[in-house]
């Protein structure tokens, strides 16, 4: 038997239709219900109505069309971790702009070459956030005063139209701008269903800040989807405040990397949680250690999930499905998985890349200007992932880690090459490569390994990094190399280094 799991194609995504009208669809039957939760260990909640959500996104697409934008137009996001970034996202794209979130540990040179990117047509600011100057920024005081203007009707239409797009990291090592539809909400509803179990009385707290696309998707736009409440830690958060607004918040579900699982867990006490159902958690693995300690010492399991930026979650468990042992899960209800090899579907029970169905209506509608790089992906019919895996009997499928050199920093992807390409011009340096390097069990860190002049310190490296890079992109550790691990033809062997930091 072939590894394809196809268990049938979910209802066709109405016509016309805008994302943000199907997000705040329930919005006028939940007026005065809490809608999104800044919460804080240490002050007074920041609480949003249905009804205030859906006025101030609203508003701001009035603004936004009276400032002169019109449909298609791009907007690059450089807002921080606000209530303000989810109400730009969502009036942008009630107007039929094109928001573009962007996390705001970028560095001036990255959003720089996003700029050069995109060539957007205006630019959504919070000036504390690291930028470049833009002449049609709008700045948040102009934001919020936009939130009391009169609603705008949304802007309906095709469901394969463009909504909005977000950067990943690519192997050719220059992040990607990864273009998604209208429809790519409603491809969530299979989320909802085959790994949160969201209701409409859930309050879903998630660990990380606005900006991040994890949080943007399954912290806010899927709780608001169903009427239930979203919880977000306020700026001043630290992971130690978690547990406690856990307990002050009443938290049904919480949403988190596998990171935050484990940095929690570190706690010597942590307190009752009676109204939590159980946990969720993406971006990297999750190990069965990290699992087992959250049942013993919180009472509940952890449901995990599969996906990428390209599309999402695909993969999951949940209550009604747990995963089988060591598994990550089943394709969720309405997805058409593959287990593929170089000339297609391997047998069940044998290794290969996992991919998904070229017609999944949460898949990319491909990377922005990058035709080229769109077609790569694609084998035949499927979307090729660069994860591999292993699909039993049952449709479970074990992950066995990636088929490139893609590294995890805390739940994004991240390319070597778009590291090392930064450090190419960090003077004093002969030779530079990155890999990430389990330091400890499930503990896994990016560490630079370096060649070059004697002055060249851990300090001066750092240094570039801050000046370059984005928080999660920078090396956490360095080693100097008398000379970098090659083959006889002077190519790098990138998966030697490990094992040099270990030694």
């Amino acid at each position: 038997m072939l590894s394809i799991f196809d268990q049938g194609r979910p209802a066709a995504c109405p016509t016309p239709f805008n994302l943000a009208a199907h997000v705040l669809g329930r919005a006028d039957a939940r007026a005065d219900h809490p809608a999104i939760v800044i919460a804080s260990a240490h002050q007074e909640d920041e609480v949003w109505t249905y009804r205030q959500i859906q006025n101030a996104a609203l508003g701001i697409a009035t603004g936004l069309r009276e400032k002169g934008f019109t449909p298609g137009d791009i907007l690059l996001m450089r807002l921080g971790n606000t209530i303000d970034f989810p109400l730009c996202f969502l009036g942008a794209i009630a107007a039929g702009l094109v928001p573009v979130p962007t996390a705001a540990q970028l560095t001036e040179p990255e959003v720089a070459r996003i700029m050069a990117e995109l060539s957007p047509a205006g630019m959504l600011l919070d000036p504390r956030i690291a930028h470049v100057p833009h002449p049609r920024s709008l700045e948040i005081d102009q934001l919020r005063a936009m939130w009391h203007l009169p609603p705008a009707p949304y802007d309906m239409g095709a469901p394969d139209r463009m909504a909005y797009l977000i950067y990943t990291s690519g192997t050719g090592g220059s992040p990607r701008a990864v273009a998604h539809a209208h429809r790519a909400i409603w491809a969530r509803q299979m989320m909802i269903r085959d790994w949160y179990d969201l209701h409409p009385d859930d309050r879903l707290l998630h660990a990380g800040a606005f900006n991040w696309t994890f949080t943007l998707g399954t912290g806010i736009l899927d709780p608001l989807t169903v009427g239930a409440t979203a919880i977000i830690p306020a700026q001043d958060r630290d992971i130690a405040d978690i547990p406690q607004i856990l307990k002050q918040s009443s938290a049904t579900l919480f949403a988190a990397v596998p990171g935050v699982y484990r940095k929690i867990l570190k706690s010597e006490q942590l307190p009752d949680l009676p109204h939590l159902r159980h946990g969720l958690a993406a971006g990297e693995k999750l190990s069965g250690e990290i699992r087992d300690l959250w049942r013993q010492r919180i009472g509940t399991e952890i449901y995990e999930a599969f996906g990428m930026s390209e599309c999402s979650t695909f993969i999951s468990s949940a209550p009604h499905r747990p995963a089988d042992g060591v598994a990550l899960g089943t394709p969720q209800r309405g997805r058409k998985l593959a287990i593929l090899a170089e000339d297609g579907p391997v047998e069940i029970g044998q290794e290969g890349v996992i991919a998904i169905h070229r017609e999944d209506p949460g898949l990319m509608l491909g990377y922005h200007g990058a035709p080229e790089a769109t077609h790569a992906r694609f084998q035949g019919a499927w979307f090729v992932t660069g994860d591999r895996g292993v699909m039993s009997e049952s449709g479970q499928i074990r992950y066995c880690g990636r088929d490139d050199d893609m590294m995890n920093a805390g739940g994004f992807r991240l390319s070597p090459l778009e590291v090392e390409k930064a450090f190419a011009t960090c003077d004093g340096i002969t030779e530079f490569a990155v890999a990430e390097v389990e330091v400890k069990p499930d503990v896994h860190i990016i560490v630079g390994f370096y060649t070059g002049r004697e002055d060249v310190t851990e300090t001066r490296l750092r240094a570039f990094a801050e000046a370059e890079l984005a928080d999660y992109k920078r090396p956490k550790a360095y080693m100097r190399l008398a000379h970098m691990p090659s083959n006889p033809n002077g190519k790098l062997l990138r998966r030697a280094l490990p094992d040099l930091f270990k030694e």
